[in-house]
């Protein structure tokens, strides 16, 4: 099966047309997201112009059935523990939304589809990443 968690990053970068992502996105058999990108892209649509149009991209988006939204629980958060301590050990930052999707990926087994180079700093997780 196919899955990947798609990031922030990654859902912009398909509505932005990128040939990779969106790819991916086509072959894939399932497609998560967390709370915590639901937040950075409603937080990027209410600062931007189109916002109205970008809800309505994101309610079909999540209303394919491929498409499930995953939430934050006890196991997450000491997934996300794991990785924050791993991370600062190695001095190593890594902005806190993006420790708690790596922590959500972590916990259901799947890979970030992302365009964000943070992802590849965290040993824990499997990465799907693509250049801008």
């Amino acid at each position: 099966m196919n899955c990947f968690l798609v990031d922030t990053s990654g859902y912009s970068a398909l509505r932005k047309g990128h040939p990779g992502i969106a790819e991916e996105i086509r072959k894939a058999d399932r497609l998560c997201l967390t709370v915590v990108v639901l937040g950075e892209l409603r937080a990027g649509f209410s600062m931007g112009s189109h916002r109205r149009t970008n809800e309505d991209l994101l309610a079909l988006f999540l209303a394919s059935p491929r498409v499930e939204v995953l939430i934050l629980d006890k196991e997450t958060s000491e997934r996300y523990a794991v990785i924050l301590c791993a991370l600062r050990a190695i001095g190593t930052p890594v902005p806190t939304n993006d420790i708690w999707i790596a922590a959500t990926a972590m916990q259901h087994g799947l890979p970030v589809l992302t365009t964000d180079v943070h992802f590849q700093r965290i040993p824990q997780i499997l990465v799907r990443h693509f250049e801008n």
